[in-house]
């Protein structure tokens, strides 16, 4: 979401200088790539860049075709196959054996559906939102439609597409996203053609909600800051709840938690950090979170003033019960060996992050299967790009299933069979 913010802005200042844009938009990856769909780049006609699609080997070669779409006016789809070991012929090393496509948009300021314009409609209310970006993987395709359609969960939308049904379609198909959560690959017939469609969950930027404005609560405010986050600082001393203290906040709030708590729109994507030390200040405000639908609220300090506060909250007649207990996180943060301030903002930084993704925040070297999960939405109506992955995905399981099992020279004739089949199935 930040990346979007940012690019925004940047078109903004772009428009006032009277430069041209165009928009680069990862919409479809096979294999492995450093960047996911939905990663975009702004390119303006004297080259300068906003966000990123790459690690950094992609934005030369990027920029080039972004400025050759800007001249000839015109959207275009390039793809970057990195499996090949002599990638020299693009230009390009990235060694993350992927296929990468990215739709090239010109951007028409006096569009009212430019791209721009829709990723704009994205971010206007605080609300879950479904983009759309067509486009063809045919080599024969003559358009690549692009950024055309963006929908939010109180179905107000902006759309470009001229044909009616394909809109239907769009508009059932980003409920799906709506009811999943998630982000995927649709392909639909028209006539004699085939289009794509990235179809794109975008839910709102976290929302962070600091009680306590003491010095150890300013580096989680600037990491929140640096993430794109919507940070508020709440703090009942004059001294503490400043915008002098906290410049990167949203918010700096000096009052009491229940009178904080009604100045604030809260959400499923907002999170709480209970930091003041001031004791009975935080256990005023996790008294009044328990009674609010969140999905995280951190406790910084040891474990036992966390026990302490749920004794004192039995002792007030109030039941805490396991959903309760999973929201709260004392002591808030993983466990990385935080020492300093910094550090330990780090730990709560990613906690929180791990808590909304659904995640363990464990080592990615640990992890078994792919570092991005990925999920196959499908009916007899339509079918997803993704399904040309699930016999690979299949074939994995059942060799990890095995491994450790046997000895290792039956494990390797295991893997020569997994990968001969999967040949087969590619």
């Amino acid at each position: 979401m930040k990346e979007i913010h940012d690019i925004i802005k940047a078109y903004s200042e772009a428009v006032k200088a009277g430069k041209n844009a165009a928009l680069a938009t990862i919409v479809y990856v096979e294999g492995s790539s450093y960047r996911r769909p939905g990663a975009r780049m702004l390119v303006t006609d004297d080259g300068q860049l906003t966000g990123a699609i790459s690690g950094g080997c992609l934005e030369g070669d990027a920029r080039r075709k972004a400025l050759l779409a800007i001249s000839q006016q015109k959207n275009k789809l390039v793809t970057y196959d990195t499996t090949d070991d002599e990638d020299n012929k693009i230009g390009v090393q990235l060694g993350c054996n992927g296929i990468v496509h990215i739709l090239f948009e010109p951007i028409n300021y006096l569009d009212g559906n430019n791209a721009i314009k829709i990723l704009e409609k994205v971010i206007e209310k605080r609300e879950n939102a479904a983009l759309v970006t067509l486009f063809s993987l045919s080599k024969e395709a003559v358009d690549q439609p692009g950024t055309c359609f963006v929908i939010g969960e109180n179905q107000q939308r902006i759309s470009s597409l001229e044909n009616e049904s394909l809109e239907a379609e769009v508009r059932t198909d980003c409920s799906k996203a709506f009811s999943y959560k998630v982000s995927y690959v649709k392909e639909y017939h028209l006539h004699n053609s085939k289009l794509n469609a990235f179809i794109e969950f975008i839910p709102p930027v976290v929302s962070l909600v600091i009680f306590g404005g003491g010095n150890d609560a300013i580096p989680l405010a600037q990491m929140a800051a640096l993430l794109g986050w919507n940070t508020t600082v709440i703090d009942g001393r004059a001294g503490y709840a400043t915008s002098n203290r906290f410049p990167k906040a949203n918010n700096v709030l000096m009052a009491k938690p229940d009178d904080a708590l009604k100045q604030l729109c809260i959400d499923d994507r907002t999170v709480f950090v209970l930091m003041t030390h001031n004791y009975n200040y935080d256990l005023a405000a996790l008294k009044l979170l328990l009674e609010i639908d969140v999905k995280y609220v951190g406790s910084l300090g040891p474990k036992k003033k966390l026990l302490k506060m749920f004794d004192d909250l039995h002792n007030d007649g109030i039941v805490l019960t396991e959903n309760h207990k999973n929201k709260i996180f004392g002591p808030a943060g993983l466990d990385i060996g935080a020492e300093t301030s910094e550090e330990i903002a780090l730990s709560i930084i990613s906690e929180i992050k791990a808590v909304l993704e659904g995640n363990k925040g464990g080592y990615l070297k640990d992890k078994d299967g792919l570092i991005h999960n990925r999920m196959e939405l499908s009916d007899n109506a339509s079918t997803s790009i993704f399904s040309s992955n699930k016999s690979n995905v299949k074939v994995e399981k059942a060799y990890e299933s095995v491994r450790g099992k046997l000895a290792q020279d039956k494990a390797n004739n295991i893997l020569k069979h997994v990968e001969d089949s999967r040949n087969e199935w590619q």
